[in-house]
């Protein structure tokens, strides 16, 4: 094991000690980053690309003067290895690393802080040494709920990747607890992965992939079968999977920008039509991605003449309705609102935008703003029999927070009442003691008087 003071020399001693004891960790073995294992780690798996890495480092020039080190800060460092967010030593060297390991980096200047250096901190084209903990790692989040982790095994070639539309060609090996349910080659639009019973985690995954990547994701039930599993792979309810996937090819769908407005609006009714028939099977998710793309396709465009802006505003309109009648079913009621208000600012007095966005602000407790949309809608159609049961609804939750209210608030006052009179009371106590004591005192120092005095 190779200490500190063997180290702490000159860089032509550090060289050697390097040479004599140390790995070749870079992928063409040309000695650019060489590593001396300190303490070995655990017994397990290595980080892959794209996991969220913590490690404390110290970095030194071959003198052994100290330039950073993040354990003086008290604080250790986190990064998505493999991204290149970091000097490119780390990222090769990390990937090196077990849970637990501490190792030292001996780096060249084109693997560390090239011919520039650092200003007032390291000379140019010079080579460093890093002292690194890996503390922790794990897979890097897709999404903000942690829904879908992805660990990357072989990295993937270029910087493009697939779109919603694209057409991918991949290969897929899915697992529950341990057990292999799928393994294939196939094919499939991305956004419509649930035709070829694709689970969504998937489908969202593959606009983060490029050509040639495989990597594992780690699914949760959202994101996997949902509470119904899948029966075809006995997959009960409520289940994590888990997902090997190979990106083989894919050929992307033309972006917004390279489609003129007429190929676009002959686009938008297959594309609703699709959205509609997930919504109709209870496949909200995947409804949500084709309304979506019918907005982001439309929302900055402008017609050439009357008919053609009506058309693409009833295109927009409709959208984004249907946008927030599934965000309803999936509970997520500010996106509701949020589109309902598009909607209104293009059609100020829209019967659904405004009982929707009613239904949402009445689930969320916001009982007089729903009650005004319900109105608002009842001066568009006086006859919507469920707005005026909304109302009614409204009216008693009202009057029901109210009372809740009347009561929080006496029990509160009482409270107070009986904290004020316990405090009287024990004010009045102590006074009372206080005088008490007074008068016995008082009478000891009249008695002393009297026995001091002459017969």
């Amino acid at each position: 094991m190779t200490t500190d003071q063997d180290l702490s020399m000159d860089g032509q001693s550090a060289r050697a000690v390097f040479a004599a004891k140390g790995t070749d960790v870079t992928p063409n073995k040309d000695q650019g980053v060489i590593k001396v294992v300190k303490r070995q780690g655990l017994d397990g798996d290595r980080p892959m690309i794209g996991d969220r890495v913590m490690v404390h480092y110290t970095g030194r020039l071959l003198t052994g003067k100290k330039f950073d080190c993040s354990r003086d800060r008290k604080e250790p460092f986190s990064f998505n290895v493999g991204k290149g967010q970091v000097l490119k030593a780390w990222d090769i060297g990390v990937l090196s690393m077990q849970r637990g390991e501490v190792c030292t980096f001996l780096c060249k200047p084109e693997y560390a802080y090239g011919t520039a250096g650092n200003p007032n901190k390291i000379p140019p084209c010079s080579s460093v040494v890093f002292e690194m903990e890996l503390l922790k790692f794990e897979g890097e989040a897709l999404t903000d709920d942690g829904g879908i982790i992805r660990r990357i095994k072989v990295k993937g070639d270029g910087y493009t990747n697939p779109n919603d539309g694209a057409t991918v060609d991949v290969h897929l090996q899915g697992s529950c607890g341990g057990r292999l349910f799928d393994c294939r080659d196939v094919s499939f639009i991305v956004g419509e992965g649930e035709d070829k019973s694709i689970p969504l985690g998937v489908d969202r995954a593959l606009d983060k992939m490029q050509r040639g990547e495989c990597c594992i994701l780690y699914l949760k039930p959202k994101y996997g079968f949902g509470s119904e599993g899948k029966p075809e792979y006995k997959i009960g309810p409520d289940k994590d999977v888990v997902y090997e996937v190979a990106l083989k090819d894919f050929q992307r769908a033309k972006e917004s920008w390279e489609m003129d407005l007429s190929e676009k609006l002959d686009l938008v009714g297959d594309v609703k039509n699709k959205g509609n028939q997930y919504f109709k099977a209870g496949r909200y998710y995947q409804a949500i991605i084709q309304y979506q793309r019918i907005v982001s396709w439309l929302e900055m465009e402008c017609g050439a003449g009357v008919e053609q802006q009506k058309r693409i505003q009833d295109c927009i309109v409709t959208a984004h309705l249907n946008l927030a009648l599934c965000f309803l079913r999936i509970k997520e009621f500010s996106q509701v609102i949020d589109n309902c208000n598009k909607v209104i600012e293009l059609d100020k007095g829209n019967e659904k935008a405004l009982y929707r966005r009613g239904e949402a602000r009445l689930l969320r407790n916001e009982f007089s703003l729903a009650m005004a949309d319900f109105q608002q809608v009842l001066q568009v159609n006086s006859s919507n029999r469920a707005a005026r049961a909304q109302i009614s609804i409204c009216q008693s939750k009202i009057k029901e927070h109210h009372e809740q209210d009347k009561k929080t608030y006496a029990n509160m006052f009482q409270k107070f009442a009986e904290r004020d009179a316990k405090t009287r009371r024990t004010k009045r106590r102590r006074d009372e003691s206080e005088r008490s004591g007074m008068n016995g005192e008082v009478g000891i120092k009249r008695r002393r008087r009297s026995q001091d005095c002459l017969p």
